[in-house]
């Protein structure tokens, strides 16, 4: 090489290194902040359907409405084989929905429901058939009160659906052969109405729940409008039926009087029907805690016998699964069925009545489930959290190990096809929101190379600008490792040192994630378009980090994880990227406990926002739909330990709050009830502290409609900055109702431009 060549080559390397990096800065520049409205506009994706051969793929996609105020969803279908390049729209319904696609035998019929048909405003649906290859939609039903659940017989002959009143409803069958000439006939005429139903693996039987009886006088009162509501109202007992396809036969297949039939399971083979019991004690049995106060039994189809599996007063267990051939029964419970424990898998042979079950995954300090089966029934499969992402495991029968298949960076659900056992997933990570992906098997799942994106649910995310999303860790006061997600500021700066908002997550048994973040209680990138920091720590009582973690904040409930947020807010400080004097919290449910506890134990913060905060854990006993839990974090009932529930109500602390606190409710929130957000606002009136209340309509634990969501966020957004930046003024409703206007014009425009294309 010539020295004039070398220099020509080394010249044209740097300018192009040069164009590179002008096109990346431009790209990057070019990226709008993500707004209020990119939030309340997010699509998603769900009720996936693959073809029985796994080749293709149906699915439903959501996309707001905003003037509307609800979603509307409509049928795609993309191969599995092509990804997305592949994809269609199925059904074009404007203002209706189409939802719960099915494919019939032929890969090429699908049926799903729709109100397209309803009157205005009616979401009475109605079965459809239509076909991948082209035509019109069919209708296949006309119930008057309309369809609620249906459902494909695994021998793609009977199209079975419940349809009704929901207090009246019964079982209607078509037969796929003659889809479109025959009428529905009705299977049943059972006394009371059918809750809950499942096509038998062989088609012969469909197994179904059933109340004892109808309260007729109960049923005309609410009709007449005398509804008062009863709290822990008796109710007739709820059993299992089954129905025999040829003789139209139904039989009665349990009758304790000590519990009724919550959920069930039948095995492959359907030989066996796994269920749960719950008691008949209408205090236990009516209320949100069943799955905690139930037991697990199993039958025998042939024989009608059953057997009692568990006799535990008070945890949670899942029901049964089988396993592919009908040989072995495995369910999840706490290890050792202690209470708030890790769950384990509990296995023995189906044959073994009263026999001994073996426990997997005695090494592994994390929460197992039952995913699906390989087909030999040698390993069960799982999703669960590890840290600050979720993976796939699998635990083997032969030694109960466990072993970690997925290695993330973000948020991964496996699930396996019932048909076609072609795996689905489910991924999303800070930059990606939740997508379907394609696996042919276990082995493609640890190569994110080997995977086949079958959707793009929010294309219009690669246009925004994005906080730089990591996992970072610190040590707490104690020595104990605490991780959490970091969201830098956009366009972050080394060296340079930014306010902070805390982000603080619910449950407490829960954990913050390295999926997408957009979505009202968690809008992180907003604030950091606006310049902060933000912090989403996973604080001790958080799921992920194993059982001790999870469990060391019983009988003390606040002082680990308080200490935990604040190391994990020392941290940034100390590594220069948080200025300690601008800095604010914000929370839901336990996030909002927390977000109490820190306003009446540190004045650090310069604003607060709390959402369905508890004050007075004595008061908020009774107040909730849970007990339980309550319980176990306080180590007894506040009747017993008066002095321990006060010591840790912020209530009891609350002439130490001296941050402005912005305030949210939901007006019926069972699970924080409003009264609890009364006590703080009335202390913060009465002691001169800054403060505002809003309190929203509903009877959720979280906001549902979406008008108040963006209410919350826009108000939430503009208390931190009045408070932690200074901005003149906090909440005008003209600013809200601007940023409507701008976004209903950019949205018209947006319609015109895609009604053109097409």
């Amino acid at each position: 090489m010539t020295a004039t060549t070398f220099v020509v080559r080394r010249t044209f390397l740097i300018t192009l290194f040069w164009i590179c990096c002008t096109a990346m800065l431009v790209s990057q520049s070019a990226k709008r902040p993500m707004t209020f409205m990119d939030i309340m506009e997010m699509r998603s994706v769900g009720s996936p359907a693959l073809s029985r051969d796994g080749d293709h793929l149906l699915y439903t996609y959501s996309i707001p409405d905003w003037k509307a105020a609800k979603s509307f969803t409509d049928i795609y279908y993309v191969s599995t084989e092509h990804g997305l390049p592949s994809t269609r729209q199925m059904t074009f319904t404007k203002d209706r929905n189409e939802t719960t696609p099915r494919w019939l035998p032929d890969g090429v019929t699908f049926v799903f429901l729709s109100n397209r048909d309803a009157a205005e405003g009616k979401p009475i649906n109605q079965l459809y058939s239509m076909r991948t290859d082209g035509g019109e939609a069919l209708r296949l039903t006309d119930a008057k009160d309309g369809v609620g659940q249906y459902a494909i017989s695994k021998d793609g002959k009977w199209i079975v659906f419940s349809a009704g009143k929901e207090d009246e409803r019964q079982l209607w069958v078509l037969p796929v052969e003659h889809l479109h000439t025959a009428k529905p006939t009705q299977l049943t005429k059972h006394a009371a109405p059918i809750t809950n139903w499942q096509i038998a693996p062989d088609s012969k039987r469909i197994y179904f729940l059933s109340p004892d009886s109808v309260d007729r006088a109960n049923k005309q009162r609410k009709e007449k409008k005398f509804d008062v509501h009863i709290r822990h109202e008796e109710t007739p007992p709820v059993h299992l039926w089954s129905l025999d396809f040829e003789t139209k036969k139904t039989t009665r297949l349990t009758s304790a009087p000590e519990y009724s039939v919550h959920e069930f399971r039948i095995s492959e083979d359907a030989k066996w029907i796994s269920f749960r019991g719950i008691p008949n004690n209408r205090y236990r049995r009516n209320i949100t805690e069943t799955t905690i106060y139930g037991d697990l039994y199993l039958l025998e189809v042939a024989t009608g016998t059953i057997e009692r599996l568990t006799n535990n007063k008070d945890i949670g267990e899942g029901v049964p699964s089988f396993s592919p051939d009908g040989s072995l029964i495995a369910f999840t419970a706490p290890n050792e069925f202690t209470y708030f424990r890790n769950d384990k898998i509990y296995v023995r042979k189906v044959s073994e009545h009263g026999g001994t079950w073996r426990k997997l995954g005695d090494g592994y300090d994390g929460d197992m489930g039952i995913t699906f089966w390989s087909e030999d029934g040698s390993t069960i499969y799982f999703n669960d959290g590890w840290k600050a992402t979720t993976q796939l495991f699998a635990v083997s029968l032969t030694d109960g190990k466990v072993t970690r298949i997925s290695q993330v960076v973000g948020v991964l659900s496996v699930n396996q096809d019932e048909h076609s056992k072609q795996l689905l997933l489910n991924y999303s990570d800070p930059t990606t929101p939740s997508n379907l992906y394609f696996a042919s098997s276990i082995t493609d799942i640890p190569d994110r190379s080997r995977w086949k994106q079958l959707t793009d649910s929010n294309p219009q995310v690669r246009e925004m600008a994005l906080g730089e999303t990591e996992e970072i860790e610190w040590k707490s006061n104690d020595g104990t490792s605490v991780g959490g997600v970091l969201v830098k500021p956009i366009g972050y700066e080394k060296g340079k040192r930014y306010p902070l908002i805390v982000q603080i997550h619910g449950g407490p048994a829960s954990a913050s994630l390295l999926n997408f973040i957009g979505s009202y209680g968690y809008y992180s990138h907003i604030y950091a378009a606006a310049g902060y920091a933000v912090l989403l720590p996973n604080y001790r009582g958080s799921t992920n980090y194993g059982e001790k973690f999870k469990m060391e904040i019983s009988g003390d409930y606040f002082r680990k994880g308080y200490e935990d947020i604040m190391s994990g807010v020392d941290h940034l400080v100390r590594t220069g990227l948080v200025d300690g004097d601008k800095m604010g919290v914000m929370g839901w449910s336990a996030g909002g406990h927390w977000s109490n506890w820190i306003l009446t134990h540190t004045n650090r913060f310069k604003a607060i926002s709390s959402g369905a905060g508890t004050m007075n854990w004595i008061s908020m006993y009774a107040q909730t739909d849970v007990q339980r839990t309550r319980e176990f974090y306080f180590r007894g009932t506040p009747y017993d330990r008066f002095d321990h529930y006060w010591d840790v109500s912020p209530l009891k602390y609350i002439k130490n709050a001296k941050t402005p606190t912005l305030i949210h409710v939901v007006d019926g929130d069972p699970r924080v009830p409003r009264p609890q957000s009364e006590e703080l606002y009335m202390a913060l009136v009465k002691l001169g502290v800054p403060t505002e209340f809003f309190v929203y309509p509903g009877t959720t634990h979280g906001i549902t409609e979406p008008r108040n969501q963006l209410v919350k966020m826009f108000s939430e957004f503009h208390w931190m900055e009045k408070w932690i930046k200074g901005k003149a003024g906090w909440f005008d409703w003209n600013d809200l109702l601007k940023t409507l206007k701008e976004d209903e014009k950019k949205e018209e425009k947006a319609e015109e431009k895609r009604e053109a294309g097409s």
